[in-house]
């Protein structure tokens, strides 16, 4: 009984990180999309309209698709950082 119940409970296991990597893949995919769809300067960096100055910015954005002036301390940032990951960021 042990050894089918440690042997079930394997196969849970690596089905369950199977299903993680697929999920961390698909994210990865998703953002690296949204991120290519950006307008961008001749510099590489993403035209977006920043929600909290209401001003046209060149950014540069991180691994998690923040701008390089993200404040985690302000809501508008943390709105635009969300926008920015869906696509839907204002551009110039």
């Amino acid at each position: 009984m042990d050894d089918r119940l440690e042997s079930f409970l394997r196969s849970k296991i690596r089905s369950a990180g199977r299903q993680y990597a697929d999920a961390k893949r698909a994210y990865a995919s998703a953002r690296q999309t949204a991120l290519a769809d950006l307008p961008q300067d001749e510099e590489g960096k993403a035209k977006i309209v920043c929600r909290r100055y209401a001003e046209r910015r060149a950014v540069e954005l991180d691994r998690e698709a923040r701008p390089d002036c993200f404040d985690p301390e302000h809501p508008d940032c943390e709105g635009c950082v969300r926008d920015v990951r869906d696509g839907r960021i204002e551009t110039w």
